[in-house]
């Protein structure tokens, strides 16, 4: 299976060249050519099979050139002992047989994106390997929260692999901070960024396109590649919940099999909510995704109207991951959707950097409106949504997961089984969970912690609970124009 860029279609690598490059020299982001497709009865085989298995048979499509050895091996130590249910990614039941929650933050980092970075390493020293690759591969990655400390735990020590981090300064959670800034691993480089994660994510993209940076690096035996949802490697895993989802669903009979579902997903930088779009493509019954926006609601507009526009002021909000305005990865659905029009899409692009904005053809809003909806929820009807859903059903939800049930629950009766992307443990911003809950009665960070579980009576997950004590190790920080200079020195 080869791979195209998002901007022009002649470029083909393998999938273990896309996963090592991370993104395109077109500044493209890869694709494979085709889709993998599965009919009903080969879903309904998938029942029963565990979270490793299911990761397995799902990547496994997208990666001919790796032995099935392989890919199984990485699925069944990327899913093990490292998360606290053995079920992975439990569905939790929220609401009688309509509303669900998926609940994908049971690994290392209680965040969902260790769904991916627990299997991602795996790929990309593999994918470097046979590529001939024999230089050490520094990997930059721009946070807006949980990317940052699942990459670092995903590539702490890892052999030939040397990781930077740069985060908002001010951006994140306090916890989110915490988990980053002591985080252990002789490999690893933690910056925060004088700005908002906009700021740390084009600079980031600007390293990848800078020559001098990279004639440098060439010169010290070092070579760049990305943790974000701009690699491949990292947007691959996350089609494999999914399918884990429905098939929950279908165990638990909460739905008769075939039957069509919605997913609603908390989305700032749209990786979460592609990987879905994906899992449709290849066959999953999915009737609807409904992207959830904060109050930054640049993708809510953008489905609304046909129209992005990044032309707009940051807000700091109580769900920091999704405070983004520079969604990267709509680039690849554009890209999908279109028919894989590479010169529309490197068109649309050209025109975000230039003026900040594009508007799309009605053909495709139209194609896109029969798969997506939307809607959003600023901090006051998260808070109220996280207080409402406590009280009435006893499911403690973070902010972002509050977003997305807002959002869905919005439009009155669901039509059809509902289920949430659940991103975050509400430890992770105990913060605002307390504050929702009508209780400010803490003001030490971690201190929070302990209060909101004797409020609810929820545990504390343990990577959390062990942050108590932990050695600061980085206090980093830099201006967005001097990140190459840090990088340099990182690698000197």
């Amino acid at each position: 299976m080869n791979y195209n860029s998002t901007r022009d279609n002649s470029r083909k690598v393998s999938g273990a060249e896309a996963i090592a490059r991370g993104i395109a020299p077109d500044g493209g982001l890869y694709v494979p050519e085709t889709l993998p497709k599965l009919s009903l009865g080969e879903i309904e085989k998938l029942a029963g099979h565990s979270y490793p298995d299911l990761a397995f048979v799902i990547t496994k499509l997208f990666l001919p050139e790796f032995t099935d050895e392989e890919v199984y091996e990485y699925t069944k130590s990327a899913y093990g002992a490292n998360f606290d249910d053995k079920r992975v990614a439990p569905l939790v039941c929220v609401d009688g047989d309509k509303l669900y929650s998926l609940e994908l933050w049971h690994g290392p980092t209680s965040a969902f994106k260790d769904m991916a970075l627990q299997y991602m390493p795996k790929l990309l020293t593999a994918s470097l390997e046979k590529s001939g690759e024999t230089r050490t591969v520094c990997i930059l990655v721009a946070t807006s929260g949980d990317t940052g400390k699942a990459a670092l735990e995903g590539y702490r020590d890892v052999d030939g692999t040397r990781i930077i981090v740069f985060y908002p300064k001010n951006g994140v959670s306090d916890v989110q901070a915490l988990q980053m800034v002591t985080q252990e691993g002789a490999n690893v480089s933690v910056c925060a960024i004088e700005g908002n994660f906009d700021d740390a994510q084009n600079g980031v993209k600007e390293l990848f396109a800078d020559n001098f940076l990279r004639d440098e690096l060439e010169r010290k035996g070092v070579i760049l590649s990305s943790a974000n949802s701009i690699n491949w490697g990292r947007l691959l895993p996350q089609i494999v919940y999914y399918f884990y989802a429905y098939l929950q669903l279908f165990d638990a009979e909460s739905a008769g099999f075939g039957s069509e579902i919605d997913f609603a997903v908390p989305t700032g930088n749209f990786g979460n909510i592609l990987a879905g779009y994906i899992a449709r493509e290849m066959g999953l019954p999915i009737r609807k995704l409904i992207c959830a926006s904060n109050a930054n609601k640049v993708l809510a507009d953008f489905f609304a109207t046909g129209t992005y526009d990044k032309r707009r002021e940051l807000v700091l909000t109580n769900s920091p991951s999704m405070d983004i305005l520079i969604s990267s990865n709509l680039e690849r659905l554009l890209y999908l959707a279109s028919g894989r029009d590479d010169t529309l899409i490197k068109g649309y692009m050209s025109q975000l950097s230039k003026s900040g904005k594009y508007t799309i053809d009605e053909n495709l809003r139209a194609k896109l409106a029969t798969v997506f909806s939307s809607g959003y929820a600023d901090d006051a009807a998260s808070a109220e949504t996280i207080r409402a859903v406590w009280e009435r059903w006893k499911y403690l939800a973070d902010p972002h997961t509050a977003v997305a049930l807002n959002v869905a629950s919005s439009s009155g009766e669901l039509e059809v089984p509902t289920v949430v992307i659940s991103t975050a443990s509400p430890y992770k911003f105990a913060s605002a969970v307390l504050a929702a809950l009508g209780d400010e009665s803490i003001s030490d960070g971690l201190g929070k912690l302990s209060r909101l579980s004797e409020l609810t009576g929820v545990s504390i997950p343990k990577p959390l609970a062990e942050l108590a004590g932990k050695q600061l190790r980085f206090d980093d920080s830099v201006s967005a124009d001097k990140m190459r200079e840090y990088v340099l020195s990182v690698n000197s």
